[in-house]
């Protein structure tokens, strides 16, 4: 996939998020999200900081590798701060600087030379693969405040991109939990939203995951219980790591309790 087409959908993304938020009041800001002791400024803020690192690591690399270095001994500890820094904006002010850092950001990534890689946290990434890991943090985080609210997001075949990130970061969830990944390939072959079925990795692996695109990237941002999804794995390996899965390094988190969403689900019918 075309970097200026990731672009354009991240671009959608961070529009879709906004509009979760903007016509809340200030009270609404501050209330509570599934993620547990997170309000739904925290999630803003908690956006605003990833699309404000992943701007300097575009635009100034030698700028954000002194950041990441100062932060490398505590990385919790570094986000807990951007969240208070964050915070201290009024609701609106806090939206304002989300909505232009993700815009900052896509213009970086536009901005940098074909086939150059930019700094990120742990290895130099291609603006393509930062720019589908801003899509797969605007997921999860996006969904956060939608169960906050109530409201259903509609899914869109934007959430491709988000397939094929989870494809390139599929032995997180064992890095995780400690495992070693095994050596084979996975394939997924997930339905999206318009009905298409989309399909990475090899024709030949034996360890598949089949189903709804859209509930995998619940699975892999960790904001649904597998028991409530319509996946399938075929393979001892593909069944283990549903239980797994993560589509993002570090702790895996307390994820969601099975039918935790079961009454939102039935008010949507």
């Amino acid at each position: 996939m075309s970097i200026s087409v990731v672009l354009k959908d991240l671009t959608a993304d961070i529009d879709e998020v906004a509009r979760l938020v903007e016509d809340l009041d200030d009270s609404a800001w501050h209330g509570p999200t599934p993620a547990t002791g997170w309000s739904i400024a925290d999630q803003i803020a908690h956006l605003t900081f990833i699309f404000t690192l992943a701007k300097t690591a575009a635009a100034a690399p030698e700028t954000f590798k002194q950041i990441t270095a100062a932060a490398a001994g505590d990385f919790d500890g570094a986000v807990n701060a951007a969240l208070q820094q964050y915070n201290k904006f009024p609701p609106k002010e806090l939206l304002a600087r989300f909505r232009a850092e993700g815009e900052a950001s896509v213009a970086a990534l536009a901005a940098v030379p074909e086939g150059q890689v930019v700094p990120w946290l742990v290895n130099p990434l291609p603006p393509v693969v930062l720019a589908c890991a801003g899509i797969m943090e605007l997921f999860g985080h996006g969904q956060d405040i939608a169960d906050a609210r109530g409201v259903r997001r509609e899914p869109t075949d934007r959430l491709r991109h988000l397939v094929n990130f989870a494809f390139l970061t599929r032995d997180f969830g064992y890095e995780s939990h400690g495992l070693t990944p095994p050596d084979g390939p996975f394939r997924f072959e997930l339905t999206g939203p318009s009905g298409d079925v989309w399909t990475v990795g090899p024709e030949d692996a034996t360890q598949r995951i089949s189903g709804s695109a859209h509930d995998f990237c619940l699975l892999v941002t960790r904001r649904r219980h597998r028991d409530d999804l319509d996946l399938t794995a075929t393979g001892e390996q593909a069944e283990q790591w549903l239980g797994i899965a993560q589509a993002y390094r570090g702790p895996a988190g307390e994820g969601r309790q099975p039918g935790q969403f079961a009454e939102l689900a039935d008010a949507r019918r």
